[in-house]
């Protein structure tokens, strides 16, 4: 497997647990039967629990084109030490993005974005680049 393939699975692997602290949160702030079912006025969570929430909405969303970029430059066979460098960052940057955001680091969570982001956009030049 290659080096982008193996950060690809890291950041998914990282999106696929964000979700388990604050669904704990929202068991111990509800109980275990309005976490599971569709309380009409439900508690509402720790705010930590909220953001790191948001924060994996965001993991999601960003994974998206992500995973798109990084299958295409395998499928391109498209592969140097740019786009090595641009996954094994883009994991970093997604990992402090979801801590920062859940306890409420703002300049880092907003760098921590941008670099993920400007990872994206190098994975896509690789691409593009004749």
């Amino acid at each position: 497997m290659t080096a982008e393939l193996t950060y690809l699975s890291w950041v998914a692997l990282l999106t696929a647990v964000l979700w388990i602290p604050y669904i704990l949160n929202m068991i111990a702030v509800r109980g275990l039967i309005d976490a599971v079912g569709y309380p009409t006025d439900p508690k509402p969570m720790a705010p930590w629990a909220e953001r790191l929430k948001a924060a994996h909405y965001n993991a999601i969303e960003n994974l998206v084109v992500f995973a798109a970029l990084v299958l295409v430059a395998h499928a391109a066979s498209v592969s140097n030490e740019t786009t090595v460098l641009a996954c094994a960052v883009y994991f970093w940057a997604r990992l402090v993005h979801a801590i920062a955001y859940t306890f409420a680091i703002p300049w880092i969570r907003t760098l921590a974005f941008a670099a993920g982001w400007l990872c994206v956009i190098a994975l896509g030049l690789q691409l593009l680049s004749p």
